[in-house]
């Protein structure tokens, strides 16, 4: 019998999970407000680094079950370290370019080139987050935990998908409002969240991503 007490991995005692979910929930707040023209403008962009911040703990969570050992979730490997790096650089310069986005928004008179670049930047962020899974797909050595990211970024990308072709065409009939494309991207990361949970029912493990 030990006196040591084991230290958890998670941060504020929270799981990976848990602040994955609360992303999910703040991006779904944030798009039923837009959906409802609540916000917009601005204070939409200001309001969608939110759901981003919540991206720190998640990764500080994983970083420190991956270190700890880890689940059928999280093995410790370093397809799974230098993953987790690149996503916590690609939501790092998506959070500076966020603010910048909204800096130009609210400055008049801004030079055509810095409002182009300022536009394209978040949106390159979130292709670094793409590129990251890309990469934990090839260089995961586990043919398991291999499976299940493809499974889960194929449910999210059907899903992603899915959504969008079934929106267009009810937008063309003026049955919907018209939705920034980037939302789409948002569906995907939480098709992502519903691909896990199927993982975790189909094979009793999440996944890695």
């Amino acid at each position: 019998m030990t006196d040591a007490i084991e230290e958890k991995p998670e941060v504020a005692g929270r799981s990976p999970a848990f602040w994955g979910a609360m992303m999910g929930i703040s991006y779904a707040c944030l798009g039923g407000l837009a959906a409802t023209g609540a916000i917009e403008g601005v204070a939409l962009l200001m309001l969608m680094m939110v759901p981003t911040a919540l991206m720190i703990p998640a990764i500080k969570s994983a970083n420190r079950r991956v270190d700890s050992g880890g689940n059928a979730c999280f093995a410790k490997g370093e397809a799974q370290k230098r993953y987790l790096k690149r996503v916590a650089i690609s939501t790092s310069i998506y959070m500076v370019s966020m603010g910048a986005l909204v800096f130009v928004a609210k400055t008049p008179d801004v030079a055509f080139f810095w409002v182009v670049l300022s536009a394209l930047a978040p949106g390159l962020a979130i292709l670094g987050v793409f590129w990251a899974i890309g990469r934990l797909i090839v260089e995961e050595q586990d043919e398991f935990l291999r499976m299940l990211i493809i499974r889960q970024s194929l449910i999210a990308t059907a899903i992603a998908l899915s959504a969008a072709t079934i929106w267009g065409f009810l937008e063309s009939a003026d049955v919907v409002i018209h939705l920034d494309a980037y939302w789409w991207a948002v569906l995907w990361f939480v098709g992502l969240a519903i691909g896990a949970v199927s993982n975790r029912v189909e094979y009793g493990a999440w996944g890695a991503v």
